[in-house]
């Protein structure tokens, strides 16, 4: 079977930018399943950063993983991916200089756009777990972002948490990251459509909305009126996998199925969160 370059890919990737309709996203976390993903007729598909640590460390989701980490498994499906493949490469792994070298490892990866956030990771000690940089430092990790990548092509796409922010600082921040040439928008924690208008009047750009199924954002039509492209409601195959794992290796050792525990609370019981949410209190003196 034909395999489009990574230049076609992201190529593709800008089609749906430049589309009038909402596309919704596959979770992809290996090349088996980039390759499901393409085989069902998605569109897009994500690497998700929080994925790529489960699937890397078995490790919660708190920017434990490395760059080199990530780029390797998004090298591993970009080798097979038929469909373009969305980085989540969370806060480009460190300041300005440390983004540029996440556009060049990832864009080699053969990524067709990658996400980059305004979020301070890793969380810094005696802060809060969801500040925010300011917004002159985010826009110099855009514009040194755009600096670093050789194909043109590549998409990149500022993010900002909407949910941790008032409304006025979010418009603010999206104004910002457009006029600093980003190629979309990523926002995260929009609550309501009320919400959602307001933040996209006049902003006149292409935007990725992580809604992770919030049941009062489910209309697509509505979505794409509003110039959102790309959804992604959440990462249910890898949960699913990991659920449908579990079950397996149950039934393998004649221990009885059924013991009620979802997919999430199996990611929680493997990952540990307590015991990081015990260092971080005693090493990070973190506030929340």
């Amino acid at each position: 079977m034909d395999k489009p370059c990574h230049h076609e890919l992201r190529n593709a990737f800008r089609a749906l930018l430049a589309s009038p309709a909402s596309h919704h996203t596959a979770s992809v976390f290996d090349p088996l399943s980039a390759r499901i993903a393409a085989d069902l007729g998605f569109e897009v598909g994500i690497l998700g950063g929080s994925v790529a640590s489960l699937q890397v460390l078995g490790a919660p989701d708190i920017a434990l993983i490395t760059l080199n980490e990530f780029a390797e498994q998004a090298t591993r499906i970009g080798r097979v991916a038929r469909l373009p493949v969305i980085a989540d490469a969370d806060h480009g792994y460190g300041n300005a200089l440390n983004a540029m070298r996440t556009v060049a490892e990832l864009e080699r990866a053969g990524v067709a756009a990658l996400t980059l956030e305004d979020t301070l990771l890793p969380a810094q000690f005696g802060r809060k777990t969801y500040d925010l940089i300011s917004l002159e430092e985010g826009v110099g990790k855009l514009r040194a972002a755009q600096e670093a990548r050789y194909d043109n092509a590549l998409a990149i796409i500022a993010r900002t948490h909407a949910g941790v922010q008032p409304l006025t600082e979010v418009i603010q921040r999206t104004r910002a990251y457009r006029d600093a040439g980003a190629d979309a928008i990523c926002l995260v924690g929009v609550k309501n459509f009320d919400q959602l208008e307001a933040i996209t009047k006049g902003l006149q750009m292409p935007l990725m909305l992580v809604s992770y199924g919030n049941p009062e954002l489910r209309d697509d039509r509505r979505l794409a009126e509003l110039g959102v492209r790309i959804v992604v409601n959440g990462h249910a195959a890898y949960f699913a996998a990991t659920k449908a794992t579990y079950d397996s290796l149950r039934e393998q050792r004649g221990i009885a199925v059924g013991n009620g525990l979802t997919a999430s609370q199996l990611v929680t019981r493997y990952t540990h969160p307590d015991d990081y949410i015990a260092w971080a209190q005693q090493y990070l003196n973190l506030s929340e």
